[in-house]
């Protein structure tokens, strides 16, 4: 974990305190994601907001797009706060969010955050006097604000002033350089107007989002180049599935390697009935799998091939991953250090025992032909052979003893 953090040299900015979290700075990078119920519809978002928390989602979004929904941010806080769930609460406002955190001072007081997009915050000449007034309640309620753009919702006006000025030039450049270029320009202006206006910088998030991995890629690069505001990343409208979770991997991943980024979210498209937490799962995935940040012991097992034609240790390595989720919300408050855990469920002896030599705890499993035992290595020593049908259950445990006598216990 220490050499991947060495070799990552984050660029530094200035931090940014949303409620008891500090982005950016020397913080660990955050994670964020986002609701999808109703506002208004007080007691659903407020379990979606708690599924996410547990999950391990550090900042929480929610959508006030109408009074219903600002009059509803007060009270899904404060059962929030009735469950012990302290995680911070984002206002997501478009097109009349200066009307609703003026006439609605309670969600303005509840939320802990700010996200203002340029491209509607207002239209023609009331666009600076709307924003004007959102930077107004942040400066009064003491709040921090991200201000988001959006490709798909760009200020149109600075889009084609931009191209105007680019056709002009003696060496125009391609529309989507042009575009890009919109994005930064428009995060950076409105930035400097709220710091005009009195917004600290270290009230300040940014974000520029666009829905394509090279476009992103070469966004946030020169959004980083241009200041030392906190950034926060992602690939908007990433889609469903593996497409949706390859393609922020495949952006985020190059980003934060350049040490570009201090709070992500990984925007997933649910499946009918899915579960929202799975954005928080990536989110942690990447950052863990870049030696980044640790959230929960990982789970190293072999694709399987014709030597595994048993399914033995895919269903081991599905119930082993399932097992450290879901006991690490006791383990994180009894215990010090758990996140880093390795563990490694193999299936067959070509590889098995080295790469579960190379684990805190492995086991490997037998492959087709092979004896039916399955050794298990502990710091890199074979400890015992487990056989029989309660192999799963008897491995759980011998985690649970590691766990118990490996790290230390919180007072």
């Amino acid at each position: 974990m220490s050499s991947s953090l060495n070799r990552i040299t984050r660029r530094q900015s200035v931090p940014v305190q949303v409620g008891s979290v500090t982005v950016g700075g020397d913080a660990p990078i955050v994670v964020q994601s986002m609701t999808n119920t109703d506002t208004a519809d007080v007691e659903g978002t407020a379990a979606q907001v708690a599924a996410l928390a547990r999950a391990g989602s550090e900042l929480v979004r929610i959508t006030v797009d109408r009074e219903d929904a600002a009059k509803a941010v007060p009270y899904i806080r404060e059962i929030l706060d009735k469950q012990g769930i302290d995680v911070p609460l984002v206002g997501d406002f478009h097109y009349i969010g200066h009307k609703l955190l003026t006439k609605y001072p309670d969600c303005a007081r509840a939320l802990a955050k700010y996200r203002i997009n340029p491209g509607n915050v207002g239209f023609k000449e009331k666009r600076d006097s709307q924003f004007s007034t959102m930077i107004d309640v942040a400066l009064e309620y003491d709040r921090p604000v991200r201000i988001g753009v959006n490709w798909g919702s760009l200020d149109q006006d600075l889009v084609v002033r931009m191209m105007d000025d680019n056709a002009k030039s003696d060496d125009p450049k391609d529309a989507s350089e042009i575009t890009r270029q919109a994005l930064v320009a428009s995060a950076l202006d409105s930035a400097a107007q709220a710091e005009k206006q009195g917004l600290a910088r270290d009230r300040i998030i940014l974000s520029c989002k666009v829905s394509a991995v090279q476009d992103l890629i070469r966004v946030y690069t020169d959004l980083a180049a241009a200041g030392d505001y906190a950034l926060h990343l992602g690939l908007t409208e990433a889609g469903m599935g593996s497409k949706g979770i390859v393609a922020s991997t495949a952006a985020l991943s190059v980003v934060l390697q350049l040490g570009i980024g201090d709070t992500i979210r990984i925007s997933l498209t649910p499946e009918p009935g899915g579960d929202r937490t799975q954005e928080v799962i990536v989110a942690q995935e990447i950052l863990q799998t870049m030696g980044l940040r640790a959230f929960v012991p990982l789970v190293t097992a072999c694709p399987g091939c014709g030597r595994t034609t048993s399914t033995v240790f895919q269903s081991l390595a599905s119930k082993i991953q399932g097992y450290v989720r879901e006991q690490m919300s006791m383990w994180r408050v009894e215990y010090t250090g758990v996140e880093n855990l390795n563990l490694a469920v193999m299936g067959c002896i070509v590889n098995g025992p080295g790469e579960s030599k190379h684990a805190d705890i492995g086991i490997s499993l037998p492959g087709t032909g092979e004896e039916p035992a399955a050794p298990v290595f502990i710091d890199g020593e074979k400890t015992v052979t487990l056989r029989g049908p309660r192999i799963a259950e008897e491995f759980q445990g011998i985690v649970d003893q590691y766990i118990e006598s490996h790290y230390e216990r919180r007072n």
